[in-house]
Protein backbone atom coordinates (compact mmCIF):
# COMPACT_ATOMS: atom_id res chain seq x y z
CA UNK A 1 0.00 0.00 0.00
CA UNK A 2 1.55 3.26 -1.23
CA UNK A 3 1.67 6.15 1.20
CA UNK A 4 -0.94 7.98 -0.12
CA UNK A 5 -3.43 5.17 -0.11
CA UNK A 6 -2.58 5.00 3.64
CA UNK A 7 -3.29 8.60 4.16
CA UNK A 8 -6.90 7.65 1.87
CA UNK A 9 -7.92 4.41 3.77
CA UNK A 10 -7.49 6.26 7.01
CA UNK A 11 -9.39 8.95 5.59
CA UNK A 12 -12.35 6.87 4.53
CA UNK A 13 -12.68 5.37 8.34
CA UNK A 14 -12.43 8.96 9.99
CA UNK A 15 -15.11 9.77 7.31
CA UNK A 16 -17.64 7.07 8.83
CA UNK A 17 -16.67 8.03 12.16
CA UNK A 18 -17.51 11.94 11.41
CA UNK A 19 -21.38 10.99 10.71
CA UNK A 20 -22.02 10.37 14.35
CA UNK A 21 -19.80 13.15 15.38
CA UNK A 22 -21.84 16.09 17.08
CA UNK A 23 -22.53 19.95 16.83
CA UNK A 24 -21.30 19.80 20.15
CA UNK A 25 -18.08 17.94 19.64
CA UNK A 26 -16.88 19.65 16.48
CA UNK A 27 -17.06 23.27 18.81
CA UNK A 28 -15.47 21.82 21.47
CA UNK A 29 -12.75 20.54 19.44
CA UNK A 30 -12.63 24.05 17.52
CA UNK A 31 -12.25 25.79 20.66
CA UNK A 32 -9.62 23.38 21.36
CA UNK A 33 -8.08 24.28 18.37
CA UNK A 34 -8.15 28.04 18.82
CA UNK A 35 -6.84 27.94 22.47
CA UNK A 36 -4.05 26.33 20.99
CA UNK A 37 -2.77 27.84 18.79
CA UNK A 38 -2.53 30.79 21.20
CA UNK A 39 -0.93 28.40 23.59
CA UNK A 40 1.72 27.19 21.36
CA UNK A 41 2.55 30.23 19.34
CA UNK A 42 6.13 30.13 20.23
CA UNK A 43 6.23 26.68 18.98
CA UNK A 44 4.36 27.67 15.78
CA UNK A 45 6.97 31.14 15.14
CA UNK A 46 9.87 28.79 15.80
CA UNK A 47 8.89 25.96 13.37
CA UNK A 48 7.47 28.64 10.57
CA UNK A 49 11.19 30.65 11.11
CA UNK A 50 12.89 27.32 9.92
CA UNK A 51 10.91 27.69 6.91
CA UNK A 52 11.78 31.51 5.92
CA UNK A 53 15.23 30.54 6.56
CA UNK A 54 15.24 27.84 3.73
CA UNK A 55 12.98 30.67 1.97
CA UNK A 56 15.69 33.23 1.76
CA UNK A 57 18.20 30.52 1.15
CA UNK A 58 16.27 30.07 -1.95
CA UNK A 59 16.17 33.00 -2.79
CA UNK A 60 12.18 33.93 -2.52
CA UNK A 61 10.85 37.23 -3.38
CA UNK A 62 10.07 39.88 -0.51
CA UNK A 63 6.32 39.53 -1.13
CA UNK A 64 5.94 35.74 -1.16
CA UNK A 65 8.03 35.49 2.01
CA UNK A 66 6.02 37.79 3.47
CA UNK A 67 2.75 35.34 1.86
CA UNK A 68 4.52 32.50 3.92
CA UNK A 69 5.71 34.59 7.62
CA UNK A 70 3.77 33.72 10.84
CA UNK A 71 3.44 36.78 13.40
CA UNK A 72 1.79 36.93 16.69
CA UNK A 73 -0.68 39.18 15.11
CA UNK A 74 -1.29 36.60 12.21
CA UNK A 75 -1.54 33.64 15.09
CA UNK A 76 -4.31 35.43 16.59
CA UNK A 77 -6.15 36.21 13.29
CA UNK A 78 -5.81 32.60 12.57
CA UNK A 79 -7.21 31.30 16.08
CA UNK A 80 -10.53 34.39 15.84
CA UNK A 81 -11.00 32.72 12.58
CA UNK A 82 -11.27 29.50 14.15
CA UNK A 83 -13.78 30.96 17.25
CA UNK A 84 -15.85 32.60 14.27
CA UNK A 85 -16.19 29.06 12.36
CA UNK A 86 -17.23 27.56 15.58
CA UNK A 87 -20.18 29.91 16.28
CA UNK A 88 -21.68 30.03 12.59
CA UNK A 89 -24.61 27.23 12.15
CA UNK A 90 -23.69 24.34 11.37
CA UNK A 91 -25.13 22.99 8.44
CA UNK A 92 -25.09 19.63 8.32
CA UNK A 93 -28.74 17.85 8.47
CA UNK A 94 -30.33 21.52 7.36
CA UNK A 95 -33.49 20.34 5.94
CA UNK A 96 -33.54 22.60 2.22
CA UNK A 97 -36.14 21.20 0.80
CA UNK A 98 -38.94 18.63 0.09
CA UNK A 99 -42.31 17.54 0.36
CA UNK A 100 -45.20 14.94 0.59
CA UNK A 101 -45.59 13.32 -2.87
CA UNK A 102 -49.22 12.54 -4.14
CA UNK A 103 -48.43 9.11 -3.32
CA UNK A 104 -47.59 9.17 0.19
CA UNK A 105 -43.79 9.37 -0.17
CA UNK A 106 -42.51 11.91 2.19
CA UNK A 107 -38.93 13.32 0.75
CA UNK A 108 -36.70 15.59 2.49
CA UNK A 109 -33.60 17.27 1.07
CA UNK A 110 -30.90 17.74 3.53
CA UNK A 111 -27.75 19.19 3.49
CA UNK A 112 -24.26 16.81 4.08
CA UNK A 113 -20.41 16.92 4.12
CA UNK A 114 -18.77 16.32 0.35
CA UNK A 115 -16.76 13.67 2.25
CA UNK A 116 -13.04 13.35 1.72
CA UNK A 117 -11.60 16.74 0.42
CA UNK A 118 -7.74 16.76 -0.93
CA UNK A 119 -6.72 20.59 -0.57
CA UNK A 120 -3.06 21.66 -2.56
CA UNK A 121 -1.70 24.73 -1.39
CA UNK A 122 1.40 27.01 -1.77
CA UNK A 123 3.18 28.55 0.84
CA UNK A 124 0.77 30.06 3.48
CA UNK A 125 0.47 28.09 6.31
CA UNK A 126 -2.78 30.21 7.51
CA UNK A 127 -4.67 27.70 5.28
CA UNK A 128 -3.64 25.29 6.79
CA UNK A 129 -5.74 26.18 10.09
CA UNK A 130 -8.30 27.71 7.54
CA UNK A 131 -8.96 24.59 5.98
CA UNK A 132 -9.37 22.11 8.63
CA UNK A 133 -11.56 24.38 10.45
CA UNK A 134 -13.93 24.61 7.79
CA UNK A 135 -13.63 21.02 7.04
CA UNK A 136 -14.26 20.30 10.41
CA UNK A 137 -17.35 22.28 10.69
CA UNK A 138 -18.68 21.07 7.67
CA UNK A 139 -18.60 17.07 8.83
CA UNK A 140 -15.33 16.76 6.31
CA UNK A 141 -12.57 14.92 6.43
CA UNK A 142 -9.34 16.85 5.03
CA UNK A 143 -5.72 15.48 3.08
CA UNK A 144 -3.70 18.72 3.40
CA UNK A 145 -0.93 19.10 1.05
CA UNK A 146 1.02 22.37 1.59
CA UNK A 147 4.24 23.16 -0.05
CA UNK A 148 7.24 22.69 0.63
CA UNK A 149 8.50 25.61 1.29
CA UNK A 150 5.84 25.60 4.92
CA UNK A 151 6.34 22.06 5.50
CA UNK A 152 7.78 22.65 9.30
CA UNK A 153 5.26 25.45 10.09
CA UNK A 154 2.19 23.08 8.65
CA UNK A 155 3.92 20.14 10.38
CA UNK A 156 3.38 21.76 13.79
CA UNK A 157 0.01 22.79 13.13
CA UNK A 158 -1.84 20.21 12.38
CA UNK A 159 0.04 18.17 15.53
CA UNK A 160 -1.68 20.81 17.09
CA UNK A 161 -5.10 20.46 15.82
CA UNK A 162 -5.02 16.51 15.91
CA UNK A 163 -4.30 16.62 19.48
CA UNK A 164 -7.15 19.02 19.71
CA UNK A 165 -9.68 16.75 17.76
CA UNK A 166 -8.40 13.53 19.96
CA UNK A 167 -9.34 15.51 22.84
CA UNK A 168 -13.11 16.54 21.39
CA UNK A 169 -13.27 12.82 20.38
CA UNK A 170 -13.12 13.09 16.90
CA UNK A 171 -10.70 10.50 14.93
CA UNK A 172 -7.89 12.30 14.42
CA UNK A 173 -7.04 11.27 10.75
CA UNK A 174 -10.10 13.59 10.07
CA UNK A 175 -7.38 16.60 9.66
CA UNK A 176 -3.94 14.60 8.00
CA UNK A 177 -0.79 16.17 6.03
CA UNK A 178 0.70 14.74 3.39
CA UNK A 179 4.19 15.33 4.54
CA UNK A 180 5.73 13.83 1.30
CA UNK A 181 5.94 16.79 -0.34
CA UNK A 182 7.37 15.60 -3.42
CA UNK A 183 5.99 15.84 -6.87
CA UNK A 184 5.55 12.15 -7.30
CA UNK A 185 3.51 11.78 -3.98
CA UNK A 186 0.90 15.06 -5.34
CA UNK A 187 0.46 13.58 -8.76
CA UNK A 188 -0.38 10.68 -6.56
CA UNK A 189 -2.75 12.49 -4.24
CA UNK A 190 -4.59 13.89 -7.75
CA UNK A 191 -5.29 10.50 -9.06
CA UNK A 192 -6.67 9.06 -6.11
CA UNK A 193 -10.39 9.12 -6.73
CA UNK A 194 -10.80 5.72 -4.52
CA UNK A 195 -10.49 8.05 -1.43
CA UNK A 196 -10.93 11.86 -2.18
CA UNK A 197 -14.38 13.34 -3.25
CA UNK A 198 -13.53 16.84 -4.05
CA UNK A 199 -9.68 18.40 -4.67
CA UNK A 200 -9.18 21.90 -4.63
CA UNK A 201 -5.97 23.66 -5.64
CA UNK A 202 -5.00 26.98 -3.86
CA UNK A 203 -2.71 28.79 -4.99
CA UNK A 204 -0.97 30.70 -8.62
CA UNK A 205 -1.95 29.64 -11.73
CA UNK A 206 0.71 27.08 -12.04
CA UNK A 207 -0.49 24.96 -9.36
CA UNK A 208 -4.28 25.46 -10.03
CA UNK A 209 -3.46 24.30 -14.20
CA UNK A 210 -1.64 21.47 -12.99
CA UNK A 211 -4.13 20.26 -10.51
CA UNK A 212 -6.76 21.16 -13.32
CA UNK A 213 -4.93 18.89 -16.35
CA UNK A 214 -3.65 16.11 -13.93
CA UNK A 215 -6.54 15.08 -11.83
CA UNK A 216 -8.66 12.03 -12.14
CA UNK A 217 -10.74 14.05 -8.99
CA UNK A 218 -13.13 16.78 -9.69
CA UNK A 219 -11.36 19.65 -9.14
CA UNK A 220 -13.15 23.14 -7.59
CA UNK A 221 -10.98 25.91 -9.04
CA UNK A 222 -9.51 28.40 -6.65
CA UNK A 223 -7.27 31.39 -6.03
CA UNK A 224 -5.66 32.27 -9.56
CA UNK A 225 -6.36 36.38 -8.80
CA UNK A 226 -5.23 38.19 -12.30
CA UNK A 227 -7.54 41.69 -10.52
CA UNK A 228 -8.06 44.60 -11.67
CA UNK A 229 -9.31 48.50 -10.63
CA UNK A 230 -10.94 50.88 -13.09
CA UNK A 231 -10.29 54.08 -12.56
CA UNK A 232 -13.73 55.93 -14.52
CA UNK A 233 -13.96 59.14 -16.41
CA UNK A 234 -16.57 60.36 -13.93
CA UNK A 235 -13.76 58.95 -10.25
CA UNK A 236 -12.99 60.64 -7.57
CA UNK A 237 -9.59 60.79 -7.75
CA UNK A 238 -8.03 60.25 -4.17
CA UNK A 239 -10.65 57.54 -3.54
CA UNK A 240 -9.13 55.77 -7.01
CA UNK A 241 -5.52 56.21 -5.52
CA UNK A 242 -6.62 55.54 -1.74
CA UNK A 243 -8.17 51.89 -3.56
CA UNK A 244 -5.57 51.40 -5.56
CA UNK A 245 -2.79 52.06 -3.60
CA UNK A 246 -4.76 49.88 -0.25
CA UNK A 247 -5.69 47.15 -3.10
CA UNK A 248 -2.02 46.66 -4.76
CA UNK A 249 0.16 47.41 -1.70
CA UNK A 250 -1.73 46.29 1.52
CA UNK A 251 -0.37 42.80 1.27
CA UNK A 252 0.94 41.83 -2.87
CA UNK A 253 1.08 38.39 -2.68
CA UNK A 254 -2.53 37.60 -2.14
CA UNK A 255 -5.04 36.57 -4.82
CA UNK A 256 -7.40 39.57 -4.27
CA UNK A 257 -4.63 42.10 -4.70
CA UNK A 258 -4.74 43.85 -8.19
CA UNK A 259 -2.17 43.33 -10.81
CA UNK A 260 -3.77 45.64 -13.39
CA UNK A 261 -5.05 49.86 -12.79
CA UNK A 262 -7.06 50.45 -16.29
CA UNK A 263 -7.27 54.29 -16.29
CA UNK A 264 -10.40 56.66 -18.58
CA UNK A 265 -7.59 58.94 -20.72
CA UNK A 266 -9.92 62.00 -19.49
CA UNK A 267 -8.71 61.47 -15.91
CA UNK A 268 -5.17 60.05 -17.07
CA UNK A 269 -3.09 62.91 -16.04
CA UNK A 270 -4.86 63.61 -12.65
CA UNK A 271 -4.56 59.79 -11.52
CA UNK A 272 -0.88 59.33 -12.42
CA UNK A 273 0.47 62.43 -11.14
CA UNK A 274 -1.60 61.42 -7.57
CA UNK A 275 -0.41 57.86 -7.65
CA UNK A 276 3.26 58.66 -8.78
CA UNK A 277 3.70 61.23 -5.88
CA UNK A 278 1.63 58.45 -3.32
CA UNK A 279 4.23 55.90 -4.16
CA UNK A 280 7.89 57.53 -5.11
CA UNK A 281 8.86 54.23 -6.87
CA UNK A 282 7.48 52.02 -4.23
CA UNK A 283 6.02 49.89 -7.13
CA UNK A 284 7.32 48.82 -10.19
CA UNK A 285 5.04 50.47 -13.12
CA UNK A 286 4.66 48.14 -16.33
CA UNK A 287 2.66 51.44 -18.28
CA UNK A 288 1.84 52.74 -21.64
CA UNK A 289 2.82 55.78 -23.34
CA UNK A 290 0.35 58.25 -21.30
CA UNK A 291 1.33 56.75 -18.34
CA UNK A 292 4.84 56.96 -19.05
CA UNK A 293 4.18 60.91 -18.63
CA UNK A 294 3.49 61.34 -14.99
CA UNK A 295 5.01 58.36 -13.27
CA UNK A 296 7.86 56.67 -12.89
CA UNK A 297 7.62 53.34 -15.22
CA UNK A 298 10.28 50.44 -15.35
CA UNK A 299 9.24 49.47 -18.84
CA UNK A 300 6.57 49.78 -21.42
CA UNK A 301 3.39 47.06 -20.50
CA UNK A 302 3.42 44.27 -22.46
CA UNK A 303 0.44 41.58 -23.43
CA UNK A 304 1.95 39.22 -20.90
CA UNK A 305 1.93 41.65 -18.53
CA UNK A 306 -1.62 42.15 -18.49
CA UNK A 307 -2.20 38.31 -18.79
CA UNK A 308 0.18 37.97 -15.52
CA UNK A 309 -0.16 37.44 -11.79
CA UNK A 310 2.84 38.94 -9.98
CA UNK A 311 1.87 38.65 -6.46
CA UNK A 312 4.76 41.24 -5.99
CA UNK A 313 4.90 45.18 -5.73
CA UNK A 314 4.76 45.49 -9.54
CA UNK A 315 1.80 46.60 -11.64
CA UNK A 316 0.93 47.14 -15.27
CA UNK A 317 -1.22 50.31 -15.82
CA UNK A 318 -3.64 50.71 -19.21
CA UNK A 319 -5.18 54.07 -20.64
CA UNK A 320 -8.33 53.56 -21.82
CA UNK A 321 -10.89 55.49 -24.03
CA UNK A 322 -14.02 54.57 -22.85
CA UNK A 323 -15.80 52.22 -20.34
CA UNK A 324 -16.19 49.47 -22.93
CA UNK A 325 -12.57 48.87 -23.54
CA UNK A 326 -11.98 48.48 -19.50
CA UNK A 327 -15.25 45.98 -19.76
CA UNK A 328 -13.81 44.01 -22.77
CA UNK A 329 -10.02 44.11 -21.15
CA UNK A 330 -10.86 42.71 -17.92
CA UNK A 331 -13.27 39.97 -19.62
CA UNK A 332 -9.88 39.04 -21.59
CA UNK A 333 -7.25 39.32 -19.05
CA UNK A 334 -9.39 38.71 -15.85
CA UNK A 335 -8.99 35.06 -13.88
CA UNK A 336 -13.00 35.97 -12.75
CA UNK A 337 -12.14 36.28 -9.45
CA UNK A 338 -12.33 40.22 -7.85
CA UNK A 339 -12.72 43.36 -9.99
CA UNK A 340 -13.36 47.17 -8.97
CA UNK A 341 -14.64 50.40 -10.79
CA UNK A 342 -13.99 53.88 -8.75
CA UNK A 343 -16.75 56.09 -10.06
CA UNK A 344 -19.66 58.44 -8.76
CA UNK A 345 -21.77 57.50 -12.21
CA UNK A 346 -24.21 54.70 -11.21
CA UNK A 347 -24.85 53.92 -14.54
CA UNK A 348 -21.47 53.50 -15.42
CA UNK A 349 -21.37 51.59 -11.93
CA UNK A 350 -24.32 48.93 -12.87
CA UNK A 351 -23.31 48.60 -16.54
CA UNK A 352 -19.65 47.50 -14.72
CA UNK A 353 -21.28 45.32 -12.38
CA UNK A 354 -23.84 43.68 -14.78
CA UNK A 355 -20.92 43.27 -17.78
CA UNK A 356 -17.76 41.99 -15.52
CA UNK A 357 -17.72 38.02 -15.49
CA UNK A 358 -16.10 37.48 -12.04
CA UNK A 359 -16.84 36.31 -8.60
CA UNK A 360 -16.81 39.59 -6.83
CA UNK A 361 -17.28 42.81 -8.83
CA UNK A 362 -16.91 46.04 -6.61
CA UNK A 363 -17.97 49.64 -7.13
CA UNK A 364 -15.81 52.31 -5.10
CA UNK A 365 -14.18 49.32 -2.58
CA UNK A 366 -10.34 47.63 -2.72
CA UNK A 367 -10.67 44.03 -3.78
CA UNK A 368 -8.67 43.26 -1.01
CA UNK A 369 -12.44 42.59 1.30
CA UNK A 370 -12.90 39.57 -1.24
CA UNK A 371 -12.53 37.24 1.59
CA UNK A 372 -13.93 34.39 3.68
CA UNK A 373 -13.49 36.82 7.08
CA UNK A 374 -14.51 39.92 5.81
CA UNK A 375 -17.97 38.87 4.16
CA UNK A 376 -18.99 36.91 7.39
CA UNK A 377 -18.24 33.96 7.09
CA UNK A 378 -15.39 33.02 9.15
CA UNK A 379 -12.37 31.58 7.61
CA UNK A 380 -12.77 30.01 4.01
CA UNK A 381 -11.42 27.22 2.07
CA UNK A 382 -10.77 29.24 -0.85
CA UNK A 383 -11.91 32.05 -3.32
CA UNK A 384 -13.87 29.99 -6.75
CA UNK A 385 -13.31 31.38 -9.82
CA UNK A 386 -15.67 28.74 -11.24
CA UNK A 387 -19.14 28.89 -12.11
CA UNK A 388 -19.94 24.96 -10.56
CA UNK A 389 -20.61 24.37 -7.73
CA UNK A 390 -19.55 27.30 -5.77
CA UNK A 391 -18.22 30.83 -6.32
CA UNK A 392 -16.77 33.39 -4.60
CA UNK A 393 -15.31 33.15 -0.54
CA UNK A 394 -16.11 29.48 0.26
CA UNK A 395 -17.41 28.83 3.58
CA UNK A 396 -19.37 25.94 5.46
CA UNK A 397 -22.65 25.95 3.05
CA UNK A 398 -19.87 25.47 -0.11
CA UNK A 399 -18.68 22.46 1.51
CA UNK A 400 -21.44 20.38 1.48
CA UNK A 401 -23.60 18.81 -0.52
CA UNK A 402 -26.85 17.54 -0.52
CA UNK A 403 -28.99 13.80 -0.53
CA UNK A 404 -33.01 13.01 -0.64
CA UNK A 405 -34.32 10.80 2.24
CA UNK A 406 -37.40 9.19 1.33
CA UNK A 407 -40.08 7.52 3.33
CA UNK A 408 -42.74 5.76 2.87
CA UNK A 409 -45.11 3.03 3.92
CA UNK A 410 -45.14 0.19 1.53
CA UNK A 411 -45.28 2.02 -1.77
CA UNK A 412 -44.18 0.37 -4.75
CA UNK A 413 -43.67 1.76 -8.21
Amino acid sequence: MSYIEELGTAAKKAETLMTSVSTKQKNDALKAIADSLIQNKEDIIKENKRDIENAKANGMTEALIDRLTLTEARIEGMSEGVRQVMELKDPINEIIGGEELPNGLKVEKIRVPLGVIGIIFESRPNVTVDAAALCLKSGNVCILRGGSDAIYSNKCLVNIMRAALSGAGIPEDAVQLVVDTSRAVAGELMKADKYIDVLIPRGGGGLIRSVRQNATIPVIQTGEGNCHVYVDRFADIDMAVNITDNAKTQRPSVCNAIETVLVHKDVAEQFYTALNAKWNGKVKIYGDETCAKFMQTERAATEEDYATEFNDYVLSVKTVSSLDEAIEHINKYGTKHSECIVTINMNNALKFQKCIDAAAVYVNASTRFTDGFEFGLGAEIGISTQKLHARGPMGLKELTTYKYLITGCGQIR
